[in-house]
């Protein structure tokens, strides 16, 4: 009994916690100049130089900061298109 709750722990709770962990480290590793960025206190910038473990994230124009690599929590994804207005039928007109 007491190896199937731990079965169950390892499948349900340690397995994707695990995975997340290794989704951030590569993307921390992966991070390149002009990358905007989301720090884990919320703060966004663009990098500006990358070292081994220090990076330097511009917040504001000609305001830069020294940040660890793991104080990045995301980076952020262009988006392709600007949203469209919504059509006729969208909009409940018509």
């Amino acid at each position: 009994m007491i190896v199937a709750v731990f079965a169950l722990l390892w499948f349900f709770v340690l397995r994707p916690q695990r995975r997340r962990s290794m989704e951030q480290l590569q993307m921390q590793d992966t991070l390149s100049l002009g990358d905007e960025v989301i720090t884990a206190g919320g703060i966004r910038g663009y990098v500006r130089q990358l070292d081994e473990e220090v990076l330097k994230v511009e917040i504001a124009p000609e305001v830069v900061v020294r940040l660890d690599r793991r104080a990045v929590a995301a980076v952020v994804q262009e988006e392709d298109d600007e949203p469209q207005p919504p059509t006729q039928n969208e909009s409940g007109e018509g």
